[in-house]
């Protein structure tokens, strides 16, 4: 982070947080459909663009190649805990494969 000045800090909160909103609001569509492959689908191209698309601006903006490492990072957990939540909902394990 010491590489991080006063004005990019608060860009990478700004963008993280509407990232993860959009990550959330993509896993919602899981939740409000019967043809869960096809949410799962959505669910993984909005994470990979996500994730490709804080890369790409954490490196042309900040100067900073960490920081894409740590977006990924936070991206990828609230990924696990909205498949989590799949789960405990009482979907199908099989859901990637087979349509519900």
């Amino acid at each position: 982070w010491s590489g991080l000045t006063n004005y990019s800090l608060p860009v990478i909160v700004v963008v993280a947080v509407n990232s993860t909103l959009l990550t959330i609001n993509a896993g919602d569509y899981i939740f409000y459909t019967d043809w869960a492959w096809t949410s799962f689908v959505m669910f993984s191209i909005s994470q990979s663009f996500m994730l490709v698309v804080g890369a790409i601006y954490y490196m042309l903006f900040t100067g900073v190649p960490g920081t894409a490492t740590y977006y990924a990072t936070d991206v990828t957990i609230y990924t696990w805990v909205a498949k989590g939540a799949w789960f405990a909902l009482g979907y199908p394990y099989d859901f990637i494969v087979t349509p519900v």
